[in-house]
């Protein structure tokens, strides 16, 4: 087996990428915005839209270089409801959308206890089980067509397959449903009498079945290719250091959101109000995590095009002390309550001056993360944020530890999934940050710390 097809959807763009396994490198890759349709009963995911673009993608991937198999990596915070005959009961629930806040109160009198699951309460659709609660007594009489529950990644593998099945990675992230610590559905969901509705829990790198002929003729491939059963996508990016890799270390997975994972941290009392979380790994061991919403902060607070800041740049606002301090967007990261400030004059700042002030605010929230979950040894940042110098800089001058960047990806989590076809060909890809670190950014940290605390 050497070319592996991933199917990879994030919150913000989804694609499909092709793997080759003995360079452990994407070799060729298919790219679309993922968006949230208002349509319906209440803002949800276009999942027709995206099944066209997988196989489409699949089709012409295959006839460039043939594909051995497929995997599947996912956003989380999102359970699919199918009725008896597979097809959806209800419409997949975007996260961020503010309805099952309505049952908030409601909620959290049945939620189980941080202690037991390691999910912290987070709002909106991002705790799972209080997206299927707000379905639950919001719309009955579509929920009691519900047949089967599935996670996200599991959806597609079930499209594709024609298997239904659940995967820990999936359940264990801030979902309520899972407790970590005995492996098993967390009282809430017997509680509910949902667990007849979930499907059988498979590992990742299970092989549900062969791609069903049907699909296979839509997307021009070969009937019976190995179909995995797919993984979260923080997952998938921590999934080739794992294997590879001794601990202690850190994964720092960025995207639309920045998922810390700290593998051998030192045992501390996570913060549940803090947004630190335990997450499981695709080994199905329980691993302390941190996250909040960086990608969709740069996007938000850097304007296109984006100026990256030279040296030159980064010194004068570190010796002037331009701050951003949390937190974009409110809500969910290491400062949930916490209202944004500029300690300067935002409007007089250039391009390449915002675009140092906002990495440097995304390093030491990062940072702050870091310490909430007693991460130790090497730091690993992979996605976007890797090729940004300034965060990079600042990351480094923040914790004093080493920092190294992911590979030529964009993200590591199409590699991370691929892996599941053979874990034994797992490499990690990564180069020592090595720029100078000036002390005064060590002087700027503490200053910022000082202030966002």
């Amino acid at each position: 087996m050497k070319t592996i097809a991933v199917i990879d959807i994030g919150k913000t763009n989804a694609k499909v990428a092709l793997v080759d396994l003995d360079s452990f490198a994407e070799i060729a890759v298919r790219k679309t915005a993922n968006g949230v349709t208002s349509n319906g009963i209440y803002p949800h995911f276009d999942v027709e839209t995206l099944w066209r673009f997988i196989l489409d993608s699949l089709g012409e991937l295959h006839a460039e270089i043939p594909i051995d198999a497929i995997s599947v990596t996912t956003h989380g915070a999102t359970a699919v409801l199918l009725d008896r005959n597979g097809a959806l009961a209800l419409p997949l629930l975007d996260y961020e959308f503010g309805g099952p806040d309505s049952l908030a109160k409601a909620y959290d009198a049945i939620r189980p206890p941080f202690a037991e699951t390691g999910a912290a309460r987070l709002p909106m659709g991002l705790n799972i089980g209080a997206q299927i609660y707000w379905q639950e007594q919001t719309f009955p009489e579509a929920f009691a067509q519900v047949d089967s529950i599935l996670t996200y990644a599991q959806y597609w593998s079930y499209r594709l397959s024609g298997v239904l099945a659940n995967e820990l990675t999936s359940l264990g992230c801030h979902t309520d449903l899972w407790n970590p610590y005995k492996a098993d559905y967390s009282t809430l969901v017997d509680a509910r009498g949902w667990r007849p509705l979930f499907a059988p829990v498979r590992k990742a790198s299970d092989v549900l079945g062969g791609l069903l002929p049907a699909v296979a003729q839509q997307a021009g491939l070969p009937a019976g290719l190995p179909v995995y059963c797919g993984i979260h996508d923080s997952n998938a990016s921590l999934l080739p250091h794992v294997l590879s890799r001794p601990s202690p270390f850190a994964v720092v997975s960025t995207g639309t959101w920045v998922v810390i994972m700290a593998v051998g941290a030192e045992k501390v009392a996570l913060d549940e109000a803090r947004d630190t979380l335990i997450n499981v790994n695709a080994l199905g061991d329980p691993v302390p995590s941190a996250r909040f919403m960086g990608g969709r902060a740069f996007a938000t607070l850097m304007p296109e095009p984006v100026t990256a800041a030279s040296i030159a740049v980064e010194a004068d606002i570190v010796r002037r002390r331009c701050m951003l301090l949390p937190s974009v967007p409110e809500g969910s990261g290491p400062y949930p309550q916490a209202k944004a400030r500029w300690t300067c004059d935002e409007t007089s700042l250039g391009p390449a001056e915002r675009y140092a002030v906002v990495s440097f605010h995304l390093a030491l929230m990062t940072a702050t993360s870091l310490d909430l979950i007693g991460a130790r040894g090497e730091i690993v940042v992979e996605g976007p944020f890797a090729g940004n110098i300034s965060y990079l800089r600042m990351l480094a001058a923040a914790t004093g530890r080493p920092v190294l960047t992911g590979g030529q990806s964009a993200t590591g989590t199409s590699l991370g999934a691929a892996c599941l076809a053979d874990p034994t060909r797992a490499k990690v890809q990564s180069v020592a940050f090595a720029e100078e670190i000036p002390v005064e950014y060590r002087v700027y940290a503490q200053a910022w710390r000082v202030a966002a605390d």
